[in-house]
């Protein structure tokens, strides 16, 4: 069984997605994106959803891929393509890295930047929140840890129910969004918190590394 057909078999998942065909520079430039920000992955231009092999007419669809890196997305994605035969149809394979530099943006319909994260075969814009983290990720000096009364009601929810959204945290503390990002990111880029994602929610949850019982000698 060759390269391609093994990937196929595996059916889309959190680093491989499929599509029939690229028609649309713009929509493949969220991919890029959500690729990017995650972990990278694989796109097989030529393969239907359900994994059946169409294959591909031209090479359009690689300067459809080079039209969304230059012109769709910022800073520029950069990508690997080789053409694959199967059945005697061509199969485009297009590698995408995973990103030192964070986030990759993506122009939507309306002209506005938008970045894209992956959570298993889908691609979901992401907040505020995930954008700042990952531009701070590699700048962490200088973040200084504050616990007042706010930290105490964010950390005393957590301990009992696990998680939360942000809007369930900025209603608590009463804050203004500006000022309730600003304590997540920070807790984010220490490992106290982290984020995730249940398919409907972005979710805020106490580093599973971390002892709670150390947290509450703050306060």
């Amino acid at each position: 069984m060759n390269h391609i057909q093994k990937l196929i078999n595996q059916g889309e998942h959190q680093t491989l997605e499929f599509k029939f065909r690229i028609d649309d520079s713009r929509k493949i430039a969220r991919t890029l994106s959500a690729f990017s920000n995650s972990q990278g992955g694989t796109i097989l231009v030529g393969v239907k959803d359900n994994g059946a092999i169409a294959g591909i007419r031209s090479d359009e669809e690689y300067y459809m891929f080079e039209a969304a890196s230059t012109m769709f997305t910022k800073p520029v994605v950069n990508f690997k393509c080789q053409q694959h035969v199967i059945n005697k149809k061509n199969i485009l394979e297009v590698i995408i890295p995973e990103s030192k530099v964070k986030p990759i943006m993506a122009l939507d319909e309306d002209d506005r930047w938008k970045a894209f994260f992956r959570y298993n075969d889908q691609n979901f814009p992401a907040n505020r929140i995930m954008c700042e983290v990952w531009k701070n990720e590699k700048n962490k000096e200088g973040i200084k840890i504050k616990f007042t009364d706010t930290e105490k009601i964010l950390f005393d929810y957590l301990d009992k129910y696990n998680s939360i959204t942000f809007l369930k945290f900025m209603k608590l503390v009463r804050l203004p969004a500006e000022k309730a990002e600003q304590i997540m990111i920070r807790f984010i880029l220490l490992k106290i918190i982290t984020i995730e994602f249940n398919g409907k929610n972005t979710i805020y949850k106490f580093n599973d590394l971390i002892e709670k019982g150390i947290l509450k000698d703050y306060f």
